[in-house]
């Protein structure tokens, strides 16, 4: 007897088997002797327990009597279907049972001492609305209709969990109302129509115990757990995040459930149609794998470990089945597949094709340890989820190629969130057209009266670097060449070998020179067609031999040449780039709550950044010039912060490098618009072209009348027109000496004539180096203000 109440309750309950005691005595009167002696004889055995009439409150009473309350529910219970129904007498809703059939003992026998039956997803809540609810529908004659089917979750002996649909019969039982019952008016019944979720109005309108339920229920129940586990299953499907840490867990025990396989495993692979390969799905959790794949993360569709054991699937759409893995390893051309599945310990297997509209998504993958558990017949469960596995996956292949598509556009061709807005109406528009297909002319995206800033930081001398790293591993690869020939003593060839050795100490001469422009390219091209042919066809001495390894060692997988000196400089100048960029990404997140801008980055030899900051950019909110000096404040300081921060990381460089900074000021408003064709903004009209010439040719302009750059390591330069752009930036300058991030020295000095440009001057001063981290702190315009007054 399962006996695990509820002890909140509308309901005093009793145990009675009045109704069916006042049957038998209807039966004990008739005149068909066997029913009629049937009946006096289990009349007789009860009557010394009134109880069983009356109520019975002690459940040690039931538990005392089992075999006698057996046979007064032997009409109920028949023995020929003891076997096979699934029965017992319960009080409904309650987690209370007893008198079972031999098929229910069965089942809990199996599912073990320690198992605790309980209605699936069933609280104290539910359990008292339910009776209220069965109050109302049997005294007061309404016809609420409460659906949701109920389930007892069982496993078997092989731990597979069933699942059991609930059914109750309530004939024998009657609701009696206690003084402590509230008469019900209409408005009230109203009220808890509306009301379902309120558990203190139901026990305020059903206080504890102010009904008697008397008598008894019988529950029956069915296997659902197809038809349970299939529902777990779309519910699963269903969810926004297939990442979820317990999905594995979840789809296993869902699909143990519909093939009754105790150790059945999943895998999922999707198909890449373009690319004609198999990979992995790419969910955050990383559980949910695939035993083909195992370790790898794709393989093309006819890699050899498969052989043509997957034509079935992807010729044929049909699933691909191993009832027995020892005995599929037999066949020839199943070896490799075989002692794949074998070295994951698999015996049986399913691979299913999941497919929409004639186009594979991917494969499911069912696996066992034993053989014989998944054969052709059992297959035949994957019809019944196959087409939610279908959509789940045709959902995820849209939600990847949208992922893909936003990561395109955020990487290669960004459009700022500052701006996107326009992009998106222009797009509606486009949409709201009566045919959106045809003929439509997109307008061009322009934003009018917005300011530029302008900003970078250079790698100084990054060209010249390049060239000497280039120089460096091009002398190291002639020299090790030249060992080698020296080292050569074949008598063959012996002339060519000479005159190969004279053409690579005359390259080694070059090098003293200047690089050219195509002198790496000649010497690569003379050294792989002329020289590596030779080391390769001729015999040579011990010394050679191992020359000759250690050469071919040290060259590049890519080049086929060095890239020893080259590799360290292009690793400081990544670092470098990176480090420097993620700062400014990280203090341009801040600076957007200045005011909304537009903002662009770029890593050349060095990063460099522009903004553009305007009423027409952001027009829901009121534009003023003080955010403009906000924002410049903001860009002198986030440089300052870059000075520091490559500071710190010189020393801890593969490859010593010096930066530069500099800021241009442009205080006229200019529009810009977006290029179609290159997918990016750029200025708009004649006279705003002055700013973008300006910008191309100043970091290598020199102080006017020297042969000095306006730049310098460790220093920022601020180039301007204005005097009012002096006044504004002397301010920035001595606010942020007087907190200790820049030295006392300004210097200031005209800039030489550009092309098409004059009248430029500069001002230039050196951060301050700290042996600490860099303060991140970020002063507004504000705080200089105040600082100031």
């Amino acid at each position: 007897m399962t006996n695990n109440l509820f002890t909140n309750s509308p309901f005093k309950t009793l145990i009675s088997f009045h109704k069916l005691i006042e049957s038998l005595e209807e039966i004990a009167k008739t005149n068909v002797d066997y029913r009629s002696n049937y009946a006096k004889a289990v009349l007789k055995e009860i009557e010394p327990f009134p109880q069983f009439r009356t109520g019975i409150e002690n459940f040690n009473l039931i538990h005392e009597n089992e075999t006698l309350i057996k046979y007064l529910l032997a009409d109920l219970f028949p023995t020929a279907l003891t076997q096979n129904e699934i029965k017992a007498v319960t009080i409904p809703f309650q987690n209370f049972t007893f008198n079972y059939t031999e098929r229910f003992k069965k089942i809990l026998s199996n599912a073990g001492a320690t198992f605790d039956m309980e209605i699936r997803d069933f609280d104290d809540n539910q359990f008292y609305i339910m009776n209220c609810i069965l109050i109302l529908n049997t005294v007061y004659h309404q016809h609420f209709d409460f659906n949701k089917p109920l389930f007892y979750d069982i496993p078997d002996a092989n731990a597979i969990m069933k699942h059991y649909r609930i059914l109750y019969n309530a004939d024998f039982m009657e609701i009696i109302p206690t003084d402590k019952a509230i008469p019900l008016t209409p408005e009230d019944i109203d009220l808890l129509m509306d009301n379902y979720d309120s558990i203190a109005l139901w026990k305020e309108k059903f206080p504890s115990e102010s009904w008697i339920l008397k008598g008894f229920g019988i529950v029956s129940l069915f296997d659902a757990s197809i038809e349970s586990a299939v529902s777990n299953l779309k519910s699963n499907l269903l969810k926004s995040e297939m990442g979820q840490s317990d999905i594995k867990e979840n789809f296993e025990t869902i699909f143990r459930s519909i093939f009754k396989v105790p150790d059945l495993k999943i895998g999922f692979i999707i198909y890449n149609e373009e690319e004609e390969k198999f990979v992995k799905p790419h969910y955050h959790d990383k559980k949910m794998g695939s035993f083909i794949l195992d370790e790898m993360q794709e393989t093309d569709c006819k890699n050899a470990l498969f052989g043509c054991s997957l034509e079935t699937i992807l010729e044929q759409n049909k699933p691909f089945i191993i009832s027995n893995v020892e005995k599929f390893a037999t066949t020839p051309g199943n070896e490799k597949l075989a002692a794949h599945f074998i070295r994951l310990n698999i015996q049986s297997c399913i691979l299913a094709p999941v497919i929409k509209d004639d186009k594979l998504l991917g494969i499911i993958e069912l696996v066992s340890a034993k053989p014989r558990e998944l054969n052709s017949i059992n297959a035949n469960n994957l019809n019944l989820v196959l087409p939610y596995l279908v959509d789940t996956l045709e959902r995820y292949d849209n939600d990847m190629q949208h992922h893909v598509e936003a990561i395109i556009q955020r990487e290669y061709t960004a459009i700022h969130p500052s701006v996107y807005w326009k992009f998106k109406r222009e797009a509606l528009k486009y949409f709201q057209t009566n045919n959106p297909n045809k003929d439509y002319i997109f307008k061009e995206i322009v934003f009018k009266e917005v300011y530029p800033l302008y900003g970078q930081i250079d790698i100084k001398g990054s060209s010249n670097h390049r060239n000497e790293t280039v120089k460096e591993d091009l002398k190291n690869q002639l020299e090790a060449l030249v060992q080698i020939f020296e080292n050569q003593n074949s008598n063959n060839n012996l002339v060519l070998l000479e005159q190969r050795k004279f053409e690579l100490q005359s390259l080694q001469e070059q090098l003293e020179s200047p690089l050219k422009a195509d002198t790496e390219q000649q010497i690569q091209l003379y050294i792989e067609q002329e020289i590596h042919p030779i080391l390769r066809n001729t015999k040579t001495n011990v010394i050679g031999e191992t020359l000759e390894q250690n050469y071919f060692a040290s060259l590049d997988e890519k080049t086929g040449m060095f890239y020893q000196s080259r590799k360290k400089f292009d690793n400081a100048m990544s670092i470098v780039n990176k480090k420097l960029a993620s700062i400014l990404d990280k203090k341009q997140v801040e600076a957007q709550n200045i005011f909304p801008h537009y903002y662009e980055r770029f890593k050349t030899d060095g990063v460099e950044h522009n903004l553009y900051i305007g009423a027409s950019i952001t027009p829901n909110k009121d534009f003023d010039s003080i955010y403009l000096h906000n924002l410049r404040l903001w860009q002198l300081q986030t440089l300052c912060e870059m000075e520091l921060e490559h500071h710190q990381l010189k020393s801890s460089l593969p490859y010593e490098l010096d930066v530069t900074s500099l800021i241009l000021v442009f205080s006229s408003a200019i529009s810009i618009r977006f290029r179609m064709d290159e997918k990016r903004f750029d200025v708009d009209g004649t006279y705003n072209a002055r700013y973008e010439v300006v910008k191309k040719r100043i970091d290598k302009a020199n102080i006017k009348g020297t042969e000095e750059r306006i730049t310098e390591k460790e220093k920022i330069t601020i180039v301007y027109s204005h005097n009012s752009e002096e006044t504004e930036y002397l301010k920035y300058i001595k606010f942020l000496q007087f907190k200790t991030i820049l030295e006392p020295e300004i210097e200031q000095f005209e800039v030489e004539e550009l092309q098409g440009v004059s009248g430029l001057r500069a001002i230039r001063v050196k951060v301050i180096n700290k042996n600490t981290a860099p303060d991140s702190k970020n002063y507004s315009y504000q705080d200089l203000l105040d600082e100031l007054s």
